[in-house]
């Protein structure tokens, strides 16, 4: 039961026990806490959408730049959320604003740690999503750090993810051949069909290096990792001089306790690559800009939205486990109400 009077009641999903590999729904559970009231400068938001990331199994082992979450605290995350009780002058209740909300059903926040989402026919989700943090990383890495050029082959595994379907359709819309790799043949079609890939390689059915040699017979000249482990070796080898490799996640190894050791550096050299490393936070000031160039290919269907959504605050661990399990379609959101 949530109660927005005296004790401010709420749900929140909690961390019940470090997962061990890749994470299981009883790894949470359910909790009710106590919000206290908002005080001068404050708001109290209701949670309408909340966004699942691969960042937070980093998170959970303590291994992620945003910090680590223990066992008996709350899962944080990005919220699209409303604005229910204002006492900040910026902000009035109805209000529509993102928020690290959190795992739960309502949450408080200092003004100063709130966004306004703009007035737009588009779906509010999508500030989560190819408009929010994942788009911003998506436009971050290919646009301002890899700088494609028509021509150039770009290849972007976990094809119909949260970032990778966007950084794909940038880099279509950039006159690119844009190469994916995706889990399983519903995702390799929808990264053809839906996305506009050129190709996209089945991880789990084809010999991923022979298809690498195939598509892209004169070198990678852009790779927007996500995932890292063995595939960054294997591309790495395969990189046109003049490549542009961007580090932006370790798929392959959120659920492991090890590291694996990187490339050898002489692959690098070989193709006088320049690797970047994306942490998405250093782009923030530059949000704006990336919204002002991205809403209007999203409003005239040049860049499509897939979101893997479910209702209900419960369904948020099944979804993440999923998530991890690499079995998602497009962004995770749980939509709540």
């Amino acid at each position: 039961a949530t109660e927005l009077g005296e004790g401010m009641k709420t749900t929140q999903v909690q961390l019940a026990a470090t997962p061990i590999g890749v994470p299981l729904e009883e790894n949470f559970r359910l909790a009710e806490i106590e919000l206290h009231v908002p005080g001068e400068g404050e708001l109290l938001c209701e949670t309408l959408f909340l966004s699942l990331d691969p960042y937070m199994r980093s998170q959970i082992s303590g291994r992620h730049i945003s910090g680590a979450v223990q066992p008996g605290e709350g899962m944080r995350g990005e919220t699209i959320s409303r604005v229910v009780e204002s006492r900040a002058e910026a902000f009035s209740q109805g209000d529509l604003v993102r928020v690290p909300g959190g795992w739960q059903a309502h949450s408080v926040h200092a003004a100063a740690e709130v966004a306004r989402v703009p007035d737009s026919r588009l779906s509010p989700s999508y500030y989560l999503s190819a408009l929010g943090m994942p788009g911003l990383t998506a436009y971050a890495g290919l646009i301002w750090q890899a700088q494609p050029v028509a021509g150039d082959t770009v290849l972007i595994p976990a094809a119909t993810g949260g970032v990778g379907a966007l950084a794909g359709q940038l880099a279509r819309a950039a006159s690119c051949q844009v190469i994916g790799i995706a889990g399983g043949p519903e995702k390799c079609r929808l990264a053809v069909e839906e996305l506009g890939y050129h190709a996209c390689i089945d991880r789990l059915a084809d010999d991923v290096p022979a298809e690498l040699d195939r598509l892209c017979p004169d070198g990678i000249d852009v790779f927007f990792d996500l995932v890292g482990g063995e595939l960054l070796h294997r591309v790495c080898e395969r990189l046109a001089v003049g490549a542009r490799v961007v580090l932006c996640g370790m798929m392959a190894e959120y659920n492991s306790p090890e590291r694996l050791p990187g490339p050898p550096p002489a692959l690098w050299i070989i193709a006088r690559a320049t690797v970047y490393g994306l942490v998405v936070y250093d782009f923030e000031g530059r949000r704006d800009e990336f919204v002002a160039a991205v809403t209007p290919m999203l409003a005239s269907g040049e860049v499509k939205v897939l979101e893997d959504r479910v209702r209900g605050l419960e369904r948020a661990p099944a979804l993440f486990c999923k998530l991890m399990r690499g079995e998602n379609c497009g962004k995770a959101v749980v939509e709540l109400g």
